[in-house]
C-alpha cells in the first residue's frame, strides 16, 4: 500500500482555500433549520435556558449598580450600615446568581440532548441506509469512507448544535445590555460601542482562517483511524510479510500531518484569542475613562458608571459565542453533504409479496439467461466489467449442484446471485419457480443461506457465533455442529459452546473457523445452501464427511437442502449430482463429473492439474535418478 492510499480511498477533502462564504453559511442555517426542526421542543427549552442566563447576566449589572448606588456607598459616607440592607443586597446577587445556574444547566443540558440525540438519529439512518443499499452500491465505496460518514461525518454536522443555544439567547443578551446601556448615558455608550465593529472584525478573520485548518484536521483524522484499522485487521499480513516498517511510516506520515494541522489550529487560536481577549477590555477601560470624567461632573452617577462598565464585560460573549458557531459551520457544510450522500443513494433491491414456504422441503433452483457487471467506483472510469453472461442452469430439489471453473470466472458472483445480495442486470433467479425479485423482504435470507470464502467469527462464544441471535435451543446447535463436522472439537474446548474465540476467531484453526460458518448456515435449516469453496481449510477426509452428512440430511425425511457448491477438489466435484462448468463468465459444460471429464478439455485440464502436475514432478526425478546411474556407469 502506497502511503497516499488512505488518502485516494477516503472522503474527499474540502480545498484549503475554503472560507466562511455566504453559500457555506446559507447551508449552515439550512442544517441549522433541519436541527431545529427535528428537535423543536428541546431546542426550545435550551434557548429559552439561553435566555435566563442572558436576562440573569444582565440583571446582575443592575443588582450591583443598585447595590452599589444604595448600599456601599452610603456606608462609605455615614461609616455605617444596617443588617437589612446587607441582607437585601445579598439575597438580590444569590438569586440572579442562582437563577443564572439554573440557566446555565439547562441550557447545557438541553442543547446536549439535542445535539446526541441528532447524532443517534443520523447514525441509525446511515446504518439503516448502508443495509438497505445492495451490494454494488458497496463495492463502489470503500470501507474506510463508510466509517467516516457513519462517525466523524455525522459527528460535525450537529458540531453548531452544542453552541447554537447560547448564541441564540446571547443575542438577546446583547439586545438587552445595549438597550440598557444607551438608556443610562448616551456619551459612554457611543464610546464603547466603538470597540465592537472591531472586535466583529477580528472575529470574522479569525473564523475565516481557522475553518478550513480545522476542517482539514478533522479530515486527518478519520484518515489516522483508517490506517490504523487497515494495519489492525491486516496484523497477520503485515507481519509475516515484514512489513512493520512500512506500515508504520504510513501510519507516522498521517499521525504528523495531523499533529501540524492540531498546530496550526492551536497558532491560529493562540494569536487571535488574546486579541479578542484584549479588545473588550479595553473597552472597558475606555467607558472607566469616559465614565469618569462624566462622573466628576454629575452627568451620571457612581451605580451608573459601575452598571456600565460590568454590561460592557459582559458584551464580548455574545459576539464569541456567534464566533463559535459560525466557526464549526464549514465542518458541518461538509459533513452534512457526505451524509446526504449516503442517505440520497439510489440503487435498492425491490422487494415483492411473493413468499417461499415450501413447508421444509428442498427448493428447485433456476438460473435463466442472467447477466451480471460490477458497476465501475464513482473514482473510476469506463463501464463496468462484464463478469456473468447467458448463465442458465436447473436444480431439483434435493439435488448438490458442483459450479466449477478457473479464477475468474464468476463463480463467487454466481452464488451472490442466488442468495440475492445483488441482481443480475438481465436473466432471472427462480426457486420453486419463483423470482427472487418477486420476493418479500427477508424471504430469500429465511429460504437460502450462503457460506462465503472469506469466514468472519465475532469475538463471542461458539454459540453466539453459530446462532447469531436466533432463538434455538443448544441441541440443534448441537446438531448443525455435527453435520458440519465441528461437534469433536467444540466438544473438546474448555467451555464447549460457550467458549469465546476471539476476534475474528483467532483461537480457532481455519478449518475449524470454516467448520462453524458452515454450522452456523445449517442451524436454520435452509432449504438452498451454497457453498463458495467453503471448505477449503479442511482437509478432504473431513470435507468427505461434511459433504456426506449433507447427503444424509438431503436424504432425510425432513427434507434436507438442495446444495450448489464451488469446488476445485476432484473428489468433492465427485460427490455432486451435476457439475456445472464456467468460462469467461459463461458455461461451457454441464453433466456428471464423468462426463465432463471426457466432453470438456478445459474442465478436464482444470480438475486434473495437480495431479498432471505431481505425475510430471515424478517423471522428472525419475529421469534424473536414471540420469545419475548411467553417468556412474
Amino acid at each position: 500500500m502506497s502511503p497516499g492510499a488512505s488518502r485516494d480511498r477516503g472522503v474527499a477533502v474540502p480545498p484549503a482555500s475554503r472560507r466562511v462564504s455566504p453559500h457555506v453559511l446559507r447551508e449552515g442555517m439550512r442544517v441549522l433549520w433541519v436541527a431545529v426542526k427535528a428537535e423543536p421542543r428541546v431546542f426550545t427549552l435550551s434557548v429559552l435556558a439561553s435566555a435566563l442566563y442572558a436576562a440573569m447576566t444582565v440583571a446582575t449589572a443592575t443588582v450591583l449598580g443598585w447595590a452599589t448606588e444604595e448600599v456601599v456607598l452610603p456606608a462609605f459616607e455615614s461609616g455605617d450600615t444596617t443588617a437589612g440592607s446587607l441582607a437585601v443586597a445579598a439575597l438580590l446577587i444569590v438569586g440572579v446568581a442562582l437563577l443564572k445556574a439554573v440557566g446555565v444547566a439547562g441550557r447545557r443540558f438541553y442543547a446536549g440532548l439535542m445535539q446526541y440525540r441528532l447524532q443517534a438519529e443520523y447514525r441509525r439512518a446511515v446504518t439503516r441506509q448502508y443495509l438497505r443499499l445492495p451490494l454494488a452500491w458497496h463495492h463502489r465505496h470503500p470501507t474506510g469512507q463508510l466509517l467516516s460518514n457513519a462517525n466523524a461525518d455525522v459527528e460535525a454536522v450537529w458540531a453548531p448544535i452544542a453552541p447554537l443555544p447560547m448564541a441564540v439567547g446571547v443575542v438577546f443578551m446583547l439586545l438587552i445590555s445595549a438597550v440598557s446601556i444607551m438608556v443610562t448615558d448616551l456619551v459612554v455608550a457611543g464610546v464603547g460601542f466603538l470597540v465592537f465593529p472591531a472586535v466583529a472584525l477580528i472575529n470574522v478573520v479569525y473564523q475565516r482562517r481557522l475553518s478550513p485548518v480545522a476542517t482539514r484536521a478533522q479530515q486527518l483524522r478519520a484518515e489516522v483511524s483508517e490506517v490504523a484499522h487497515e494495519s489492525f485487521e491486516g496484523g497477520l499480513v503485515v507481519k509475516t510479510l515484514g512489513r512493520e516498517e512500512s506500515e508504520t511510516e504510513r501510519f507516522t506520515e498521517r499521525a504528523e500531518a495531523l499533529r501540524d494541522a492540531n498546530v496550526a489550529v492551536g497558532r491560529i487560536r493562540g494569536l487571535f484569542d488574546p486579541v479578542l481577549e484584549a479588545l473588550p477590555n479595553l473597552g472597558v477601560l475606555a467607558v472607566l475613562l469616559i465614565g469618569s470624567m462624566r462622573l466628576e461632573s454629575g452627568a451620571m452617577s457612581p451605580g451608573d458608571l459601575v452598571n456600565v462598565a460590568y454590561l460592557f464585560t459582559l458584551l464580548s460573549w455574545p459576539i464569541r459565542a456567534l464566533g463559535w458557531v459560525l466557526g464549526e459551520v464549514p465542518r458541518s457544510v461538509v459533513g452534512w453533504e457526505r451524509v446526504r450522500g449516503v442517505l440520497d443513494a439510489r440503487g435498492s433491491l425491490p422487494f415483492g409479496d411473493g413468499s417461499l414456504n415450501g413447508g421444509g422441503k428442498a427448493t428447485s433452483l433456476e438460473v435463466r439467461d442472467v447477466r451480471f457487471a460490477y458497476e465501475s467506483r464513482a473514482d473510476d472510469d469506463g463501464a463496468g466489467r462484464l463478469v456473468l453472461h447467458d448463465v442458465s442452469f436447473a436444480a431439483t430439489p434435493g439435488r448438490t449442484i458442483a459450479v466449477v471453473g478457473p479464477t475468474g470466472s464468476g463463480k463467487s458472483t454466481l452464488t451472490s446471485l442466488l442468495v440475492r445480495l445483488v441482481d443480475p442486470a438481465d436473466g432471472t433467479v427462480l426457486l420453486d419457480g419463483v423470482d427472487l425479485r418477486d420476493v418479500e423482504r427477508g424471504g430469500v435470507a429465511e429460504t437460502a443461506a450462503l457460506v462465503p470464502q472469506q469466514t468472519f467469527l465475532f469475538d463471542d462464544t461458539v454459540r453466539g457465533n453459530v446462532t447469531l441471535g436466533l432463538d434455538v435451543p443448544d441441541e440443534r446447535v448441537w446438531e448443525a455442529l455435527r453435520l458440519a463436522q465441528a461437534e469433536g472439537f467444540v466438544a473438546a474446548l474448555s467451555g464447549g459452546l460457550d467458549t469465546r474465540v476471539g476476534e475474528r476467531g483467532a483461537t480457532l484453526s481455519g478449518g475449524q473457523r470454516q467448520r462453524l460458518a458452515l454450522a452456523r448456515a445449517l442451524v436454520r435449516r435452509p432449504r438452498l445452501l451454497v457453498l463458495d469453496d467453503a471448505t477449503s481449510s479442511v482437509d478432504p477426509q473431513v470435507e468427505a464427511r461434511i459433504l456426506r452428512s449433507l447427503r444424509e440430511a438431503q436424504s432425510a425425511e425432513s427434507g434436507g437442502a438442495t446444495v450448489v457448491v464451488v469446488a476445485y477438489r476432484k473428489a468433492t466435484i465427485a460427490l455432486a449430482d451435476e457439475v456445472v462448468y464456467l468460462e469467461h463468465g459463461h458455461v461451457t459444460a454441464r453433466g456428471t463429473h464423468a462426463d465432463l471429464l471426457e466432453r470438456s478439455e478445459g474442465y478436464r485440464n482444470l480438475v486434473t492439474a495437480y495431479e498432471r502436475a505431481e505425475a510430471e514432478r515424478a517423471e522428472a526425478e525419475q529421469a534424473a535418478v536414471e540420469g545419475g546411474e548411467e553417468a556412474l556407469a
